[in-house]
């Protein structure tokens, strides 16, 4: 490239990775211990688990799980009900005061052989709350979300400006070249720029399915308005279904499962919530495989009579929500793939980390003008600014 277009990737990757920096840090610090959300629950004794019973011993009714469930808050109605991908002697039951999206909702564990309360679940405190939602929206909701969406796209700008950067700027370097002998803020530019190309496929990877992941409530309520509302028009103008007319639920789940062999229930969204209609309970069945256990298959069964309404196809952008949400937190491969991605944070936090003291320490160095007469990577400078999880993968 000519030096024109090398100072004009140069101001992009600068200014792209100072901006979000400082927010990418604190999402790769809060997304470590999301990572082994499940054995930080196990270990902290939060995580709800079902007594050992043999595994042919009967199931109790869905209907009988509602009514334990929502004799603890008779005042709120069932939004959702989801069992764990692992276990499904737990049936989980979110309520809240009313169908529509919120914050204020209560969770009931319920024994799904017995249909006895396992536990209520405190989802709105402790420690990994606090890291949730500093990672999901800081504590912002919406706008939070988008604010972070918006960072992830500045790391990703980040990321590409870095990569054109990148050789340019290391063609008088061996590939994982680290001069130890010089003095410190070389050492981690070197360093820097190393774990930033290493972690290159990762961080972009994290970094883009993050960003879409800060797009959910939106991609749902266009799903409702592109696919939905047309698949419903037999009943517009009728008011969400009263709880007292609606039908068995258990019976439409059979319904429901009858109709998609081999896939088992990922969770039910019931009449008047964001992934549902007003007529409706709605079940979003899954495949059995790891990766196949992400795409969901909607079937809308009437609330009133059991029948199936219709079964489509997930639109290609709904698809890329739920395969990117796992992805995000390497839930695909098991506690190896936990691990690696745990390891490829670490690395993230060194580069977010040491790009910040780079840029810190960028006027205790001497002019870039005097470098370039004595060092041929002198030219690195400018570039080592606290580069999102890009600046690493970046190089610069």
């Amino acid at each position: 490239m000519n030096s024109r277009r090398i100072k004009t990737w140069a101001w992009v990757h600068k200014w792209s990775s100072l901006v979000c920096t400082v927010f990418m840090l604190l999402l790769c610090i809060t997304g470590l211990p999301l990572i082994f959300h499940h054995e930080i629950g196990h270990l902290l004794g939060t995580e709800v688990e079902a007594p050992k019973m043999p595994a042919n011993t009967p199931r109790a009714s869905l209907d009988r799980v509602l009514e334990k469930a929502k004799a603890l808050h008779p005042d709120r109605v069932v939004q959702y009900v989801s069992q764990p991908e692992d276990d499904d002697a737990i049936w989980f039951v979110t309520l809240t005061p009313t169908p529509a999206p919120t914050d204020d909702f209560k969770q009931v564990a319920v024994d799904a052989r017995t249909g006895q309360v396992l536990a209520q679940p405190k989802t709105d405190e402790g420690f990994m709350y606090v890291m949730f939602k500093l990672h999901v929206d800081l504590f912002a909701g919406l706008p939070g979300m988008l604010f972070l969406g918006f960072m992830g796209f500045l790391l990703l700008v980040a990321i590409v400006s870095g990569v054109v950067l990148y050789s340019p700027f290391m063609r008088k370097l061996d590939f994982g070249t680290v001069r130890r002998e010089r003095r410190p803020r070389l050492k981690w530019l070197d360093l820097h720029n190393l774990l930033g190309i290493v972690t290159l496929v990762w961080a972009f990877t994290v970094g883009a399915t993050g960003m879409i992941n800060t797009w959910a409530e939106l991609i749902v309520k266009y799903w409702q308005h592109d696919q939905l509302s047309a698949l419903l028009k037999p009943y517009q103008g009728q008011p969400t279904v009263p709880a007292a007319e609606r039908g068995s639920v258990q019976q439409s789940l059979d319904v429901a499962l009858q109709s998609a062999p081999g896939m088992k229930l990922s969770f039910i969204a019931f009449p008047g919530t964001a992934f549902s209609s007003p007529h409706h309970n709605t079940f979003f069945l899954r495949g059995n495989e790891p990766f196949t256990s992400r795409l969901l298959k909607p079937v809308l069964v009437d609330a009133q009579t059991g029948a199936i309404t219709a079964s489509p196809r997930l639109p290609w952008y709904l698809t890329a929500l739920l395969v990117s949400q796992p992805l995000h937190f390497g839930d695909y491969g098991g506690m190896p793939m936990q691990i690696l991605w745990a390891v490829l944070d670490i690395a993230t936090i060194i580069v977010l980390g040491s790009g910040i003291y780079l840029w810190l320490k960028r006027g205790h160095t001497v002019s870039a003008a005097a470098k370039a007469d004595h060092d041929p990577h002198a030219v690195h400078a400018p570039l080592a600014q606290p580069a999102s999880t890009a600046t690493a993968k970046a190089g610069t």
